[in-house]
């Protein structure tokens, strides 16, 4: 019989985190997807893997030894089909349209000869960690803070701490700064949840950043994206919005930066240890440029 690598990739997932609904979001299915294939692997093997109680769920002896014995076969496959494609293609998490990480990835691409750069966004760097190590994808820009541990077989670069802004309505009384100095924020309700740069890094950044400066964010508020929805939602009565200053024109808005403070939005770019390529290196060089 032929196992279903597939199928092998979700059940390690499954065994390893003893949760069927963190292994489906690390896999990115759904729980009933996941318990599907799972169920459909010990059909094709004809024992049960895993012992499932309503408190817990645990391997059984056969789930023990494919564990043991799926990890380095899967690792195999990954590095095969690695080395097969890395010539080819070289794929980079740019978080959001319109950010500054996908500026950076347009500067890039003009150095593409014997390759093609190909874009993807995800809502956060847990699940671009995890596409990483599943060689789903090649690097990722992220939201990099200092208090981040990355893990092992993942090497980074902090690069740029870009400089943070209000997006208000044009007629508000910020608009007619220049600048937004620190001492207006205390106690000013402010949504750090619309934006093409928001993921769940940024939303511990900006909360930690709003309590700092006095500031008070606004509870419960679901993330806005692109230039359509963004227009409709900064409009007169709402609140500012805390954006990266390289936050694109919206319509109806103006962007105030903000003055008398270094922090900022910390972009970093995370790969695997050991990558060699030629789209690597094009990064590297458009961050050095821009």
């Amino acid at each position: 019989m032929d196992l279903d690598v597939r199928l092998l990739r979700h059940f390690v997932a499954a065994a390893e985190e003893l949760h069927f609904t963190r292994a489906a979001a690390r896999v990115c299915l759904t729980q009933q997807a996941l318990s599907r294939d799972i169920a459909r692997l010990e059909m094709a093997l004809g024992k049960p893997l895993f012992a499932r109680s309503t408190r817990r769920v645990s391997l059984t002896s056969d789930g023990e030894l494919l564990l043991r014995l799926a990890r380095p076969l899967l690792a195999h496959h990954d590095e095969v089909v690695g080395q097969l494609r890395s010539s080819s293609r070289f794929v980079v998490d740019v978080v959001g349209e319109f950010t500054t990480a996908a500026r950076l990835l347009a500067t890039a691409r003009r150095d593409e000869d014997d390759f093609e750069f190909y874009a993807r966004e995800t809502p956060g760097l847990a699940i671009s960690l995890a596409q990483l190590r599943d060689h789903h994808i090649d690097a990722a820009f992220c939201c990099l803070p200092d208090t981040f541990t990355l893990p092992a077989g993942v090497e980074h670069r902090r690069f740029h701490t870009e400089p943070l802004g209000l997006l208000v309505p044009r007629g508000h009384p910020l608009a007619r700064r220049r600048t937004i100095p620190m001492s207006v924020l205390p106690g000013l309700e402010i949504c750090c949840h619309a934006g093409n740069h928001v993921t769940g890094e940024w939303d511990r950044f900006a909360a930690e950043l709003l309590a700092k400066w006095g500031a008070v964010p606004v509870a419960d508020h679901p993330v806005v994206r692109g230039a359509q929805d963004l227009a409709h939602h900064v409009r007169p009565g709402e609140p500012p919005v805390l954006v990266p200053v390289g936050q694109p024109e919206i319509p109806g808005t103006v962007l105030r930066p903000l003055a008398g403070t270094e922090d900022g939005y910390p972009w970093g770019v995370v790969w695997r240890t050991g990558t060699q390529h030629a789209g690597l290196d094009a990064l590297h060089r458009a961050i050095d440029e821009v």
